[in-house]
Order: C-alpha cells, then structure tokens, then sequence
C-alpha cells in the first residue's frame, strides 16, 4: 500500500475546469497503476479515470469521457485528473487510488490505497 494525498477540489459554476492532483508517497510510483473515483452522497463509489503504470494508456468512464483528462508525472510521484465543461452532476468527493496488480481497474474493491478525497462541487 501507498499514502495518497489529493488535493485541488473546490466550488466551481457549470462549465468550468479544474485539476485535481494526487501525491504519492512511495519510492516505486512507476510500479503503480492509478484510479480516480468520486462518491456523491447516497451513492456507490463510480469509477471515473485509470492510468497505466507508465502513464501512457488511460481509461475512462463513459460519463466523462471527452471531458476529463488522466495524467501520470512518475518523476514527481504525481497523478492528475483535468476536468472541464463541468457539470452539477460532477459534484462528489474524488479520490484517487492505486490498485492491486493485475486487477479491472473499474472495479473500486480492486483498489488497496486510497487518498481521504477532495471535495468538487459544481453549481448550476
């Protein structure tokens, strides 16, 4: 397992952007995978972004696609998650989390550290 910290988060109107960052403590983040997740209240946790361990192969969930951007910075330890046209329908607290190896990286039980979240929410 790792420590992850998230920050970025924020009150933002429909149609804004914001980037949130995830810093990794960890001396192999290149060995890591990466996830991002949010979970608005009364909800299941969704998956929203993975990314390879090199950083080159993102994925993404259907509802943001097109919209949201995963990045990974091995040099810096850093994962992001670059969200534009935001939505009311965005507002959850993100979190960021690396999986188990191997693993469906769309599946949140598949991931073994998570970060404390950061807040997002969009007004209409």
């Amino acid at each position: 397992q790792i420590q992850l910290v998230e920050s970025g988060g924020g009150l933002v109107e429909t149609g804004d952007s914001l980037t949130l960052s995830c810093a990794a403590t960890t001396r192999a983040f290149s060995s890591y995978a990466m996830g991002w997740f949010r979970q608005a209240p009364g909800k299941e946790r969704e998956f929203i972004a993975a990314i390879s361990r090199s950083g080159d192969r993102p994925w993404y969930a259907r509802s943001v696609k097109g919209r949201f951007t995963m990045s990974k910075d091995n040099a810096k330890n850093m994962a992001y998650l670059q969200m534009n046209s935001l939505k009311p329908e965005d507002t959850a607290d993100y979190l960021c989390a690396a999986p188990i190896p191997y693993s469906d990286y769309r599946g949140w039980q598949n991931y073994d550290s998570w970060g404390q979240g950061t807040q997002v929410t969009v007004s209409s």
